[in-house]
């Protein structure tokens, strides 16, 4: 069996997951659908998107397996992040278009779903536990930018086209209020895309699980319509002239937080 997850480190404070990037099916492809088997809801090429992180010298923790093996961005208690709106479990059993992922009687049962979390969810999150540790020792604070895309149209999840830019901070509770306002306003001047602060995606459970600013650590997620960069239908074909107008914006935004600093965040909000 493959790797359960890709890191790669780097030294500054910048810790970056793409929990929904893995395209890997592994020994449960058999059981499902020919509609998962397309994996449309993948977060795809993210890695590829976001190739400028080595420049950034910023730690990169990606997914190898499909969330339809296992949801990394899901409370394994089975919590839900939005309460009372149409979400998908911690081992999806239906695609975000609501065609069944398994086949007839396929269905992960609890204890299937227990041992998949040991198996996938727990190695990623420990990694992901242990890089923000490693670089907080190292800065006396953590930076956590939680990657993600999406189509621009999905009725089961909200109504209309998304934002291109969509930033999210658990309604302030998961980084500083000026980091995030950093941020935004990197995003708000992005020419040619739109862009909302905690709009219909406030962040995941990565998100509003690592985001602790009393703790050092403070996380964004980005939710990117995919039209910005990339073909929304099979088979989802990377676009590299949109991508590359796409990223600068990214960067930016990235490039934002990097020149957050703490101290000057404390003396601000005590002055």
């Amino acid at each position: 069996m493959s790797a359960k997850y890709n890191l790669s480190r780097g030294d500054s404070p910048l810790v970056v997951s793409m929990p929904h990037c893995g395209e890997a099916l592994g020994p449960f492809a058999g059981r499902m659908t020919a509609a998962a088997c397309q994996i449309a809801d993948t977060d795809w090429h993210l890695p590829r998107l976001y190739g400028f992180l080595t420049d950034l010298d910023a730690t990169v923790l990606s997914a190898e397996f499909s969330r339809y093996v296992i949801d990394l961005n899901r409370d394994p208690s089975g919590k839900s992040l939005y309460p009372g709106q149409n979400v998908t479990e911690l081992c999806p059993t239906s695609t975000f278009a609501e065609e069944p992922i398994y086949k007839p009687g396929e269905e992960p049962n609890s204890v299937e779903v227990r041992e998949r979390a040991e198996t996938y969810w727990h190695p990623y999150h420990t990694a992901l536990m242990a890089e923000l540790e490693r670089v907080k020792a190292m800065h006396g604070y953590a930076l956590l930018w939680d990657a993600h895309s999406i189509r621009s149209h999905v009725p089961r999840f909200f109504d209309g086209r998304l934002p291109d830019l969509n930033l999210g901070t658990n309604d302030g509770a998961s980084c500083d209020l000026v980091l995030a306002e950093q941020v935004y306003a990197a995003a708000r001047e992005a020419a040619g895309f739109t862009s909302v602060l905690n709009g219909r995606f406030k962040g995941g459970y990565i998100t509003r699980r690592y985001g602790s600013p009393l703790d050092d650590v403070h996380a964004i997620q980005l939710e990117l319509a995919q039209v910005t960069y990339m073909d929304e239908s099979h088979p989802f074909a990377y676009r590299e002239e949109l991508a590359n107008k796409v990223a600068a914006p990214i960067r930016r935004m990235m490039e934002a937080m990097l020149a957050w600093r703490p101290e000057v965040a404390k003396l601000k909000s005590s002055a």
